[in-house]
């Protein structure tokens, strides 16, 4: 359901830049959506919610694929790209409770209260956070964790990304918003992707028009940290961007599975270029998978520099150590 309401959201915007076009939307379930008995992190596999959808990208049955970009690997396939970000919705994370714990907040709830979370990022920090609550895997879609939370016992919250809580309306049963005090978000959290196939230019131009410029810019950092560290979900990797004043600042962090071991900075860079006159043959340079025609090519060349700066500053502090422990205990849960 969430998936559909965010390519609706997509097709909407494009149908009010290209009146004249009409958009055909095919619906398909992924390997993701079909291993729910699993942990995601045990799962392992790299493009779990995108590869039969990139099959048909590749097959021509469609010509846009919508992602939630949190789900896209730092590499894509090869004659790939992600052509558009469209404007970011709030990436933090947010804390639904059972009914009976209505009015808590984390803090409040009582010690052992299970807390329902499918993401090693969260579990890691919020296990340093409230080490008196416990928290178990959950997986499925929105509905599914919310039924499970809702009408069994098993649970006294679980924890779930803002930006999908509103996008189904559901932004009444959001009961505390974490900070990123409180907990650092996933690379790309809250923002839309759309990906299209690398050499179709009629396709490209025309979704690129969604791209949000600072959105784009944030993402690229965050994307290229990941990349840096060679994270993904069997690891827990987090960060936070803020864009202020021409400005890039972005946090990035690394953490053991129990969050007793952890490393985190931020580093800063402008990116406060205009979009000179640069077409040519660096024309469909992508950054990270994101190729974005329209924001200046030297505020994304920063913005991934800065990625992979501070990923490196991170790697010569011992992130290295701390994530490849990570690996091994989660493979050997």
């Amino acid at each position: 359901q969430l998936a559909r309401i965010q390519t609706d959201s997509v097709v909407e915007m494009l149908c009010e830049l290209y009146p004249d076009l009409r958009f055909e939307i095919v619906a398909m379930s992924t390997t993701g959506d079909k291993i729910l008995d699993t942990a995601l992190s045990k799962i392992g596999e790299k493009s779990l919610f995108t590869k039969e959808l990139e099959n048909a990208l590749e097959r021509n049955e469609v010509d846009l694929v919508v992602h939630s970009l949190k789900d896209l690997p730092t590499s894509l396939p090869l004659g790939f790209t992600i052509g558009a970000i469209c404007k970011r919705e709030n990436p933090l994370d947010a804390v639904v409770f059972h009914p009976k714990n209505c009015g808590k907040t984390l803090s409040l709830l009582p010690e052992k209260s299970v807390i329902g979370t499918s993401s090693l990022r969260r579990a890691a920090q919020l296990k340093m956070k409230f080490p008196q609550l416990e928290f178990r895997d959950i997986r499925g879609n929105l509905n599914t964790r919310l039924k499970k939370l809702d009408e069994k016992e098993d649970f006294s919250a679980v924890i779930l990304a803002a930006a999908g809580l509103k996008r189904m309306g559901w932004e009444n049963r959001i009961g505390q918003l974490l900070s990123p005090e409180d907990c650092l978000y996933a690379v790309g959290q809250g923002a839309l992707a759309v990906e299209v196939r690398a050499k179709d230019q009629e396709i490209l131009n025309m979704v690129s028009a969604l791209h949000d410029t600072d959105t784009v810019l944030c993402c690229i950092a965050e994307r290229a940290f990941m990349k840096r560290l060679e994270g993904g979900c069997s690891v827990p990797v987090a960060v936070n961007t803020v864009l202020k004043d021409g400005q890039l600042y972005l946090t990035g962090a690394v953490y053991s599975l129990d969050g007793s071991d952890s490393l985190k900075e931020t580093m800063q860079t402008s990116v406060n270029y205009s979009q000179q006159n640069e077409d040519g043959p660096n024309d469909d340079v992508q950054h990270v998978g994101i190729t974005a025609k329209n924001v200046p090519g030297r505020a994304q060349d920063a913005a991934e520099n800065l990625g992979v700066e501070l990923a490196s500053l991170l790697l010569s502090k011992g992130a290295k150590h701390i994530l490849s422990v990570a690996r091994q205990l989660n493979d050997a849960r």
